[in-house]
């Protein structure tokens, strides 16, 4: 996740799977052996992933941008502050709806119908938004968010059981290479996206995020019949009993969350900071509940434990780099709207086709970093690893910083101050995001491998959280010199810690 049995250096995506209409998902030397041919699972996973992204990176491109423009053209007319408390609430939202969606993926649906059912709500959406009606964007968000908790610890699931468990340097490779291809939409989108927001109508730009999830929803539903019995059912199933739970729960909560922020609307008092509280409450409560949850269950082993506890470490390490990174589309978008010159030959660019520089450069150093993985084999832990990408992120929170003391007096600064700070934050990406989801499935006990992801995800919540409340907290209309060198100082001292102690991380954790 026998000895592994991969494709040829030239090629690191794993062999194909589900080729036989009969193969089941625990047939591994069916699926792992063999010639390579055509891998139509890896194009159908491909494709899914690559119009989920267009569409994710698409409205995420302009979100902040279209939530403070005015109201005259067109927008909500909201401060800077709050434009971020929308954007964190919604980036929480998504990583926190992870965590049911890989429960229902492990226990219900199976990972194969989670995904298409996350792709269903995505659409769904993405549709809302592009309804030109007020009120219209917050459903349209919660739906988003649900479907993308559904869809996205499952299809990290379908895509690890394509590698042998103990291939960790194959696996690392094969999540860098698949993490590296769906940048292609990532960075087509904010130009597309934001082209038609900024430039025609901000509903017309939500549209097209919509068609973009309606495309891969529909290549998904074409292609599924490649994976054989992968994924078609859990491989452990919830009792009628636990479902009934699960259900009176979620309905309990539901019920109580609508009647509290419905009578605060009636009564006119309701500000977004009050569902932020909510969801910043849910980010802290949530991962402290879901590790005590997995630690108590009796199936995992005494060293499945040991690795779950330590795994606790990363996943701080984790939502640190989440609440920095997650800000190059809030914090970073104002800054290239109201401090970067973006005049070129005469022409304004769209603050929001910076927001392409990040999958850009993934682009470019993916598969550099893949490369370095799969050569470092076992040498290079996940410790290291993540070390690496926190060093990159500070280092483009203190570019930013430089940039930020020449902005005084209402000065614009050069593009080329932007594009760095978005390179070295594509280098900390491609650290930890593809390198997180494999070590998440590596450490994974047998029959958790999507609650361990959804985990993983779960990190990028609470990152949300912090990261939608901090420039909230600083005052900053644009964010100053001093917040972005506090934040990268922040970077730092994680880095080092991770470095610090990185040999009783790799040894308890195995990876």
């Amino acid at each position: 996740m026998a000895a592994p049995s991969r494709p040829p250096a030239a090629d690191p995506r794993p062999a194909p799977t589900g080729t036989a209409p009969g193969a089941g998902p625990h047939d591994s030397a069916a699926r792992r052996t063999g010639p390579l041919r055509r891998p139509r699972w890896f194009t159908t996973l491909f494709a899914t992933d690559i119009w989920e992204r267009f569409s994710f990176y698409g409205m995420t491109a302009i979100l902040v941008l279209y939530a403070t423009e005015d109201t005259r053209h067109g927008g909500l007319g909201m401060g800077s502050g709050d434009a971020t408390l929308l954007y964190g609430l919604y980036m929480a939202a998504v990583f926190l709806a992870s965590v049911p969606g890989g429960w229902i993926g492990d226990r219900v649906l199976g990972a194969r119908r989670a995904v298409l059912h996350g792709g269903v709500l995505i659409t769904l959406g993405h549709l809302s938004i592009a309804v030109p009606v007020t009120g219209s964007l917050y459903p349209g968000l919660l739906l988003i968010a649900c479907g993308t908790g559904l869809l996205k610890p499952n299809m990290a699931s379908l895509l690890s059981a394509f590698y042998d468990r103990e291939d960790r340097a194959g696996r690392d490779a094969g999540f860098a290479v698949f993490y590296m291809s769906v940048q292609v939409s990532a960075l087509l989108a904010p130009v597309v996206v934001g082209a038609l927001g900024e430039g025609v109508d901000w509903h017309l730009g939500f549209g097209a995020a919509a068609v973009g999830m309606a495309a891969g929803l529909l290549q998904y539903v074409r292609g599924s019949r490649h994976f054989g019995d992968t994924g078609a059912a859990p491989e452990r199933s919830a009792t009628p009993a636990e479902r009934t739970r699960v259900l009176r729960t979620g309905l309990a909560a539901i019920t109580l969350a609508v009647l509290g922020y419905g009578t605060d609307a009636a009564l006119g008092t309701f500000r977004i900071a009050h569902l932020m509280a909510l969801f910043g409450l849910l980010c802290v409560v949530a991962p402290v509940i879901c590790f005590w949850r997995l630690l108590r269950n009796p199936l995992l082993t005494a060293a499945e434990r040991l690795r779950v506890r330590t795994y606790v470490w990363l996943f701080l390490a984790s939502a640190v780099f989440w609440a920095l990174f997650l800000q190059g589309g809030s914090a970073f978008a104002l800054f290239a709207r109201h401090a970067t010159d973006r005049e070129v030959l005469g022409r304004t660019v769209p603050a929001s086709w910076f927001q392409a520089a990040v999958p850009l450069f993934v682009l470019v150093l993916a598969p550099l970093f893949a490369a370095v993985w799969t050569r470092a084999g076992d040498r290079v832990p996940t410790a290291v690893k993540y070390a690496v990408g926190m060093g990159t992120t500070a280092a483009a929170y203190l570019v930013m910083a430089a940039a930020a003391t020449r902005t005084a007096d209402g000065a614009r600064v050069s593009p080329l101050w932007l594009l760095l700070a978005f390179l070295l934050l594509a280098a900390g990406e491609v650290s930890f995001a593809p390198v997180g989801m494999s070590a998440s499935t590596a450490i994974a006990p047998a029959t958790f491998v999507s609650q361990m992801v959804a985990l993983f995800w779960l990190a990028g919540a609470l990152g949300g959280g912090i990261g939608g409340n901090a420039l909230k907290i600083s005052g900053d209309r644009v964010p100053g010199p001093g917040y972005f060198l506090a934040l990268g100082t922040a970077a730092l001292v994680t880095g080092a810690a991770l470095l610090l102690y990185r040999r009783p991380l790799t040894s308890r954790l195995g990876v």
